[in-house]
């Protein structure tokens, strides 16, 4: 059986090397993914973290890092930190660089999902949203309000990925 995978292109108006850096930078990632910095020395085989940047004993997610080729491609392996030795539950991101015109086209790959998993679910939202922040911010220098607080502060995410909407009161 085949699992299935999430596919994300934008273009970007920047530089392949502004771009790596903004995916890389914890003090940039906490900008414009909900307060949450990505740690790891990027070199393949180490380990990588995506840590709550206010509390960083929150690790959220973790993984290794399988390729690195700045500034052109990331592969991440990726699963919640109580699953990350469930090969069933651990996924593959990859980050593909390509300058286009004046602009960088970024694909970003989610591979190797669980099926109807919370993962799955997560990422469908996560990712357009993360994604269209990082735009903003590397075009504007300001990240979109969305993803500049933490998720809980717009969309009371679970700790598994699943959203769901904010409580009206």
């Amino acid at each position: 059986m085949t699992k299935p995978s999430f596919i994300y292109v934008i273009y970007i108006a920047t530089t392949p090397e502004k771009l790596w850096e903004a995916l890389l930078d914890p003090e940039t990632t906490k900008r414009y993914w909900c307060r949450q910095c990505n740690v790891s020395d990027w070199q393949p085989g180490s380990r990588w973290e995506h840590r709550d940047y206010d509390h960083p004993e929150r690790l959220n997610l973790v993984g290794s890092v399988l390729e690195s080729d700045p500034p052109r491609r990331l592969v991440l392996s990726w699963a919640d930190p109580e699953h990350a030795d469930n090969p069933d539950k651990v996924s593959r991101v990859t980050f593909e660089l390509k300058p286009h015109a004046h602009e960088v086209k970024l694909t970003v790959r989610h591979e190797e999902l669980e099926a109807d998993s919370p993962m799955l679910r997560g990422i469908s939202d996560g990712w357009p949203a993360i994604l269209s922040s990082l735009k903003t911010l590397l075009e504007t220098g300001e990240p979109l309000p969305l993803t500049a607080h933490h998720w809980n502060d717009e969309l009371a995410c679970t700790r598994d990925g699943a959203t769901s909407e904010p409580a009206q009161g």
